[in-house]
């Protein structure tokens, strides 16, 4: 490292709002691959048999889960809502050699979201 290079300071991001909502929005995935990992858990336990998946159901269900699936789920609006309005910059669609419209391409991200939920849901709904 050469000697006139000072190292950034761990809270380099913190003074400017930009670097600050890019931090957060990244830290955001580390809800999401705990949720991950809480899914393999439970096939793990349906895995395991009857009695090891209603005690990972009863432990799912007291307060500090579900303080933590509040905070995941917030966590993972935030973050697809935050990539949704990058999506435009992160790829750029050209359809006979014209650019997409970058809110053409927001909406697009928007309506495949609502149609697979919609689709979990009468999945989800109908077991």
């Amino acid at each position: 490292m050469s000697p006139f290079h000072r190292p950034p300071q761990f809270n380099w991001w913190v003074g400017n709002r930009a670097f600050t909502l890019f931090v957060v929005r990244e830290l955001t995935s580390v809800f999401v691959a705990a949720y991950a990992v809480l899914a393999l858990l439970l096939l793990r336990n349906l895995a395991l048999g009857r009695d090891a998946y209603e005690a990972y159901l009863r432990w799912l269900v007291t307060p500090g889960m579900v303080a933590f699936h509040i905070v995941a789920l917030v966590a993972a609006l935030y973050h697809s809502t935050t990539w949704f309005a990058l999506s435009p910059k992160a790829m750029v669609v050209r359809i006979g050699g014209r650019r997409v419209p970058p809110r053409v391409v927001v909406s697009a991200n928007y309506l495949a979201w609502i149609i697979v939920s919609v689709i979990v849901a009468v999945i989800v709904l109908r077991a």
